[in-house]
């Protein structure tokens, strides 16, 4: 039997999956996600955040493993020994990068909880993380693509989308998606590929906050240092003026304190006298 493709599936569109086709006999079972992946197997890499021994022998395990968007749970057990010892000797929290099959609950008609049965886990770098959120928009945007594509469809059918040139699996995706869940906001999938993206920037974003933040204390560091400029005589200018004059300008006391330790500190004014300020 020819072994199934493994998915890139956000948790956040993962987990709001309900459609199940069952296989007969040695037929596999898939879960039909909003987006259309029709899904057997799933790779994933993301944060492990906690496991959880659900028996005293710790033979049957809980893991949680977070993306930009989400959180998978995992469940291993005495037949996948080498995970279960795994994902209970790694960090948390660590990367992790794991392919694994999809669990499938019914606790009653109409209700379906997915999971995660790891086959595999593999410690990984940051690096690794960040390459899998970057392929898995790409896919997560391809099956947006294929939906918009079937509903321009007189009659949504699979054997257009593959005229179109999506894969068999996709094409028969996302028909079963365009019946099952009727209507499927869109927006909300490519806002969820959008908050992925973010998550690539991190640095870019912290920096950029860091130059604003910058900029603005330069700022009051100035107005500060044109206030004693003002204040001062030959002697220097009190400390409690200075603070009381910047607040008449609208800084609260503490950040005209900390703008004047500051200049101290670069040596733009010194204190001749414990209390008293000067420029320099």
């Amino acid at each position: 039997m020819k072994r199934e493709t493994a998915w890139r599936v956000f948790a956040g569109e993962y987990n709001e999956s309900n459609r199940v086709i069952r296989g007969e006999g040695k037929k596999p079972s898939y879960v039909i996600t909003p987006l259309g992946a029709k899904v057997n197997r799933l790779f994933i890499v993301g944060v492990l955040t906690d496991v959880e021994a659900l028996t005293e022998g710790n033979d049957f395990i809980r893991a949680h493993v977070s993306d930009p968007t989400g959180i998978y749970t995992l469940y291993s057990g005495q037949f996948q020994p080498e995970v279960t010892s795994t994902l209970l000797n790694s960090d948390i929290p660590s990367f992790v990068a794991l392919v694994g099959k999809c669990r499938i609950f019914e606790p009653e008609e109409g209700v379906v909880y997915v999971s995660v049965r790891p086959e595999a886990v593999y410690q990984v770098d940051g690096d690794a993380r960040d390459r899998w959120i970057l392929e898995t928009c790409k896919s997560t945007m391809e099956r947006i693509e294929a939906l918009r594509e079937a509903k321009k469809l007189s009659q949504p059918n699979a054997h257009d989308l593959r005229k179109l040139g999506y894969s068999r699996a996709l094409s028969e995706g996302v028909i079963e998606a365009v019946k099952y869940y009727k209507e499927i906001d869109l927006d909300k999938y490519i806002s969820m590929v959008g908050e992925a993206l973010r998550y690539l920037v991190p640095e870019e974003a912290e920096i950029k906050e860091e130059e604003s933040a910058q900029e603005v204390s330069d700022e009051i560091e100035n107005l500060v240092l044109g206030i004693i400029k003002e204040l001062e005589g030959e002697e220097g200018a009190l400390w409690d003026s200075i603070v009381e004059k910047c607040v008449q300008a609208g800084l609260d006391k503490s950040t005209a304190e900390e703008a004047i330790a500051a200049l101290l500190d670069k040596g733009l004014v010194y204190e001749p006298v414990l209390g008293t300020i000067k420029t320099t």
